[in-house]
């Protein structure tokens, strides 16, 4: 049904879960007042309550809301799931309920437009006796038409107050949405202050409301990242106004230093660069007398430190901002990165490299170095036709941190300098295995070792070191899948371990697993010639586990 709708079952159930997608068979005949246009889906579901459904989107970017407690989390719970199956069982109306609410729409329209002044009024203002939310959008665009500053700023002030959307000084998940609307109200108004000519009172009062919403913003749960949008769409409007008005530049970029430095830029993220052309030379001057000291104060301060960066950016001064980052170095090294890159991109690739390999040498054993600084050293010696110190770093990594992916990296490197092969993939080995630890039984992490071994395609080495113990589970039942054909019986052997300890716990997932399991242990028994001995035990698995009616009967459509 895609073609007409663009999303299916199968689109419902993984927004909402199999678990809500079952119970929601339950409320097919609960749906009403189902409206369909062509880009909303709007439903009555009848439950514990009347609940409100929409729908919107298509296939993986459908959307639901539901006034139900756990829609109001954000889930898509299983009131929207039955009005969209119900509207997938009506998928052969859908086009003509589509064209009948445009209908409606353009029927509408067209009766407003035939009404007089007076009774228009009538009709609003019976509208907003009844709704404040469209009362307080109206005031505000009143307000933003008037003369009088302070009656708009309170207006859009208040479109930012979160008292009437929180609970206990908090607003929670459910409401966040309807306070980032709220507040889109004020961006709107902001913007029509500027474009009827009045940007330096639209500049003034935008200042107010970022101070406002960056001071509350730590008491919205903002997951969507509506009340963000609100306030980029805020330091949007500012920069317009500012732009239009063309304030004085000093006075501007203390404003900018001051808010740069504050809190209150961690919900606006305001950068100094976009305010370039508002600044010109004279404010990115002024900025300059305020930035440098603040930094030279606390240089290792967040906001300090990256508010020197982009003023340096801006002045065009490499090695200035080398020393600003330099007098902060991480250590793993990833500030030697950085600096590496900025020298890289000014044409210095000689001091870039030296920059790189002092963060190799200077970085913590325990925190370093960064896998980014390594990929860009290592790079560079291919560049420079320099694998051997290649081959030295992803050496010295390996060491340092063994893993699967170190010793995937050092075997590329070995490869392309054709020296993989012994000793090097021996002494490679041998790191991993020093690092290994083996344990008894399935319920240990397993090592790098056996993983290095799989991804070689050395199985027999593989196995080897699983029967030491250095094996999980996982890494068990690779192993055993990969040398099933050619030694069924050790395959086996894993396959009885990991079924045992299934056969004591319950759910579609373990069933799913103990079923693939059998599969595989039948395999083994037709390849080493004992089918009958599988047929006995399966016999006596399906007796001892009878009362698991899903297992039985997903053993059944498995031939089991």
């Amino acid at each position: 049904m895609r073609s007409t709708l663009d999303f299916d079952e199968g689109d419902l159930r993984r927004l909402a879960g199999s678990r809500s997608f079952e119970r929601s068979l339950d409320y097919l005949s609960s749906v009403s007042a189902l409206e369909i246009s062509e880009r909303t889906i709007t439903a009555t579901v009848d439950g514990n309550d009347v609940y409100e459904v929409e729908l919107t989107g298509h296939a993986k970017s459908l959307a639901g809301k539901c006034s139900c407690p756990y829609g109001q989390e954000g889930n898509f719970c299983k009131h929207c799931v039955a009005a969209g199956l119900t509207v997938l069982r009506q998928a052969d109306s859908v086009p003509g309920q589509r064209a009948a609410a445009a209908s409606r729409g353009r029927q509408l329209d067209a009766w407003l437009e035939s009404r007089g002044r007076d009774e228009l009024l009538s009709l609003v203002r019976e509208q907003l006796a009844g709704d404040r939310a469209l009362r307080r959008r109206l005031e505000l665009r009143a307000a933003a038409a008037g003369d009088d500053l302070d009656a708009f700023r309170e207006r859009v002030l208040g479109q930012l107050d979160t008292r009437p959307f929180a609970r206990y000084g908090y607003v929670e998940y459910a409401e966040a949405n309807a306070y980032g609307l709220q507040a889109t109200e004020a961006v709107s108004a902001l913007r029509t202050l500027t474009e009827s000519g009045r940007a330096a009172e639209a500049m003034e009062v935008a200042r107010e409301a970022m101070s406002v919403l960056g001071r509350t913003y730590g008491e919205i749960d903002d997951s969507d990242g509506a009340v963000g949008d609100v306030a980029g769409a805020l330091a949007e409007v500012h920069l317009d106004a500012c732009r239009a008005a063309r304030p004085d530049p000093a006075l501007t970029a203390d404003w900018l230093v001051d808010h740069l430095l504050s809190d209150l830029n961690d919900v606006t993220d305001i950068a100094l660069s976009d305010y370039e052309d508002v600044l010109g030379a004279v404010g990115l001057a002024r900025a300059h007398e305020r930035v440098v000291p603040a930094w030279r104060a606390h240089p290792k301060g967040w906001a300090e430190k990256h508010l020197m960066e982009q003023l340096t950016k801006l002045e065009g001064g490499v090695d200035t901002l080398i020393a600003v980052h330099a007098a902060d170095l991480a250590p793993s090294g990833a500030t030697h990165l950085v600096i590496a890159r900025e020298l890289e991109r000014a044409g210095r690739p000689a001091d870039a490299l030296e920059w790189a390999e002092r963060g190799l040498r200077g970085a913590d054993p325990d925190r370093g170095p960064d896998a980014h600084l390594v990929d860009f050293t290592c790079e560079r010696y291919v560049l420079a036709d320099r694998r051997a110190d290649m081959i030295t770093v992803r050496r010295d990594v390996l060491r340092r941190r063994p893993s699967l992916a170190a010793y995937q990296d050092l075997r590329a490197a070995a490869r392309a300098a054709d020296c993989w092969d012994a000793p090097e993939r021996s002494r490679a080995l041998d790191v991993l295995r020093a690092d290994a630890r083996p344990h008894q039984g399935l319920g240990h992490s397993g090592s790098a070792l056996v993983d290095a071994l799989l991804d070689d395609g050395d199985h027999d080495a593989a196995w080897e070191a699983a029967a030491e113990g250095y094996a999980d589970g996982r890494q068990c039942l690779t192993l055993a899948d990969r040398i099933r054909d050619r030694r069924p019986a050790d395959a086996l052997t894993v396959y009885l371990r990991l079924i045992t300890p299934l056969l004591a716990l319950t759910g579609d997932a373990t069933y799913q697993q103990l079923t693939e399991l059998l599969l595989s242990a039948r395999a083994c028994h037709i390849a080493l010639g004992t089918r009958d001995r599988f047929t006995a035990c399966t016999t006596t698995l399906r007796a001892d586990q009878k009362r698991k009616r899903k297992l039985m009967a997903l053993l059944d459509r498995r031939g089991l």
